[in-house]
Parts: structure tokens; sequence; C-alpha cells
């Protein structure tokens, strides 16, 4: 029977944990700091839990310098479920600026369905989505987008760019910002959008933006105009660093880079979540409430405890934070950007230096870091499934593609240790070299 020590684990989610959160995270579920209850048995009340929170909002803030004016939630659902939550709660945003701006306009005593039909025809001529579709992920979230607007129309979900277009009808590249349709802002001779969503870092096809896009990274003065960016984040969180005051919404699963499933951090700015209109308001201008466990101000007035947290789980996210600050010291997420970067060159000049053998998927400008997807002699079936099962004898697992792409994913999570992947070169040599040779690695 293998070790922990013995395995190179390299799955996509859930991904690896640091061998120390877990042993620590053994004694908590039998018996947490000597109290004779499980982290699993506590009430999500007590004190003990809303230490744990406030422990982890802390490690969190600590981490990527979040500003005061930012809340942090925990919910459930992962990212798919913020698919949701991030069209319900900043089209209600939208449509209470609008409901605002028309009472403004029209007077407080006009009546009530005056301001009605003059937001729903608001609603009806100019509320737009924008969305970067990048890879899978980012695809899904503006299809449920989409999905959730279709009672209104077909309109207004705009993809403002799709990278397969430019690409062979498949994911791998990133168009430049001067190909992007967004939605024309107030200042640009348009109306604006309700927001702009990306996902910072696609797991199935390996794609990762080098920075926030330079078109995105605008602020303005004027709060109807200004630009509301959304950034998925679940599967590059905390493995750099993030400028959170460029943002409105940022979210991430927790089962890459930050703990176990069951939860789902959002960081979201507090103006916004005081910027709710009544359900029977949106309802009268043709807009869904948003379902009150996705409600963003609703879980943040209740400490994220609008109902039963999974304390176990955040407790898990709140110690790999804290370790985080304890390895990197004074260099928080600068040093394990470095690291991050270290390993994945690693990887990539292996797979760069056999070209013949290895094909990687992404166009080089926009490789992630933490999902690295090949091929191995184009796609052959046999190679491809020779590769894996020699890997598998050697303990270095995880590393089958997405079901709905195939090759090869080999994922570099924060967790995953340098001489992990040092173990995984020395594969990708040694079945090169062997692969020239035309013998059995």
């Amino acid at each position: 029977m293998p070790h922990r020590d013995d395995v190179a684990y390299f799955g996509a989610g859930p991904a690896p944990l640091p061998t120390a959160v877990l042993q620590k995270g053994a004694e908590a579920f039998v018996n947490f700091e000597n109290t004779g209850l499980s982290l699993a048995e506590i009430s999500h009340r007590s004190t003990t839990a809303n230490k744990i929170l406030a422990d982890t909002k802390a490690a969190l803030t600590s981490l990527l310098s979040i500003p005061d004016n930012y809340e942090i939630l925990f919910m459930h659902g992962g990212g798919s479920a913020e698919f949701s939550a991030v069209v319900h709660n900043l089209v209600a945003v939208w449509v209470e600026k609008r409901r605002r701006k028309a009472v403004a306009d029209l007077g407080a005593d006009k009546d009530e369905q005056v301001i009605i039909e003059k937001v729903k025809r608001e609603v009806r001529e100019s509320l737009r989505l924008d969305y970067l579709v990048t890879g899978s992920w980012s695809l899904k979230a503006s299809q449920e987008a989409a999905n959730l607007l279709e009672p209104l129309g077909t309109e207004f979900t705009n993809v403002a760019v799709d990278s397969r277009e430019s690409n062979g009808g498949k994911f791998g590249t990133i168009p430049p910002e001067k190909n992007w349709h967004l939605t024309p802002r107030r200042s640009e001779g348009g109306k604006g959008s309700a927001f702009v969503y990306y996902c910072d870092n696609e797991t199935v096809d390996g794609v990762e933006f080098p920075h926030l896009p330079t078109c995105l990274d605008q602020s303005s003065q004027d709060k109807d105009d200004e630009l509301l960016v959304v950034a998925d984040m679940s599967s590059n969180f905390l493995s750099r660093r993030v400028d959170v005051s460029k943002y409105a919404v940022i979210f991430g699963g927790a089962q890459k880079n930050i703990g176990i499933t069951d939860v789902t951090l959002v960081i979201v700015r507090k103006d916004l979540l005081s910027s709710y209109p009544s359900p029977s308001f949106l309802h009268a201008v043709g807009v869904w409430s948003s379902p009150t466990i996705l409600n963003w101000s609703i879980i943040a007035k209740n400490n994220s405890l609008y109902n039963t947290m999974p304390i176990f789980s955040i407790w898990i996210a709140g110690e790999v934070m804290r370790g985080l600050l304890h390895t990197h010291g004074e260099k928080g997420l600068a040093g394990q950007e470095a690291l991050a970067n270290q390993k994945a060159k690693i990887i990539y000049d292996v797979l760069n230096r056999h070209p013949e053998v290895y094909q990687v998927v992404p166009s080089t400008s926009v490789r992630s870091r933490m999902n690295i997807c090949f091929r191995v002699r184009g796609g052959d079936a046999t190679q491809e499934k020779t590769f894996l099962e020699y890997a598998e004898a050697q303990l270095l697992q995880g590393l089958k593609g997405h079901r709905s792409v195939g090759g090869i994913r080999a994922s570099n999570y924060n967790a995953v240790p340098l001489k992990n992947v040092e173990k995984l070169a020395a594969y990708l040599e040694d079945f090169a070299s062997k692969s020239h040779e035309g013998v059995e690695p």
C-alpha cells in the first residue's frame, strides 16, 4: 500500500490538500480542540462556529488585502450556483439603479405604476449582460444567463467574445481585446451593461488570463456608467496577487486551491448589497427575484449563516489560508505566485523540448499555470492510454484530461509540492526519450 508521500496527485478537483491540514482536520473531525465534539457536529450558531467564520475571513482578507468596502460570503452550490447568483443579484442592482433614477426624474409622489412602466421599458430596451467566453466554464455561465433571461427574450446576453470563433471551433486562445464586442458604455454613446463576466482560469481547456483585461481595468466617477467586473476565480484563487478593488464580484469554489467541496467564497462590494429593489418590483418589470439562498444581501445580513453552513469545510479553508500566510510570510501571495510560476515552467519546458511527442493545447500567451493541458502524439488514443497507464504505475495520478476534450491534464494547484512536479517532469522526459527509441517507458 503506497504512503501518501509516494503519490503525486494532479487531479483537477477535488484537488490535493496540504498533508498537515488533513492531519489536523482528522483530529478536528473527531474531537475539535478537546471539546469532545466533531467540527461536523457543532452548531453553526455557536460561538465556536462564529469564530471560525471570523478567522477564515481575516486570513482571506490578509492574503488578498481585501478593502474594507467588500464583504466575504460563504455559500453553497459551487461556482455553478454563482452562475445563477451573479445574474439574479446584479440584474436586481441594475433594475434598482433605474428605479431610483425614475423616482428622481418623475418625483417620489408619482404613481408607482408609472415608475414600473418606465423601468419595464428600460429593461426591454437596455438590459444587457456581457460575457467573455474563453472556455467551457464561461460558456456554461453565459448559457445559464441566457436561460434565466429567456422569458424576456434572447437578446439580453451579449457574448462579447467567443474564442472558438478564431480557433477552428475549439477553445485555446483569447482573441485581442480590439476584437471584443462589449456593450458600449454611456461615455461611448451606448447604454452600458449590467456587468462584464469572465472566467480567469478555464480548467477544462487550460486557458488563463495573464492579467485583468486592459479594457476592463477602468473606473468611472459616474455610478450610472461604471463597469461592474465579475470574475470566476475558482481554479486559480490564491495562486497570484489580485487587486480586489478593480472587481465588483470575485467568486470561487473551494475545492481547487482553498479547501474541500461544499464551500463557495464570494467577495462582493458592499454598496451593491444595499441596491436591491423589492421582489414585487422586480416581478412587475418582468425580472425574476433571486432565490433566498442565492441572495447575496440576505446571506451577508446573516453572516453567511442563513442556513446550516458546513463549518468543518470553512475551517479547512481557513487552515489552508493560514498555512499560506505562514509559508510565505511578508511575501504573501507574491511568494505563492512565484512558486506557481516556477512549477508551471518546469512542466511546460519539458513539453516544449519534445514537440513531436507532446502538443500543448492552448496558445503560448494564455497557457494556464494551474491546468496544463496537452496531447500525446497528436492525440493518438493508444499513445495517450499508454502514457496514462505508465504514469499510474509510477503513482502519478489524476492526469487524464476532462471527459469533454480528452488528452492529458496536469493540474498544478497550490498544494501540489515542487517535488511532485519534478517527478512528473522526469517521467515526461523519460516517456519522450523512450517514445523516440520505440521502447516501453
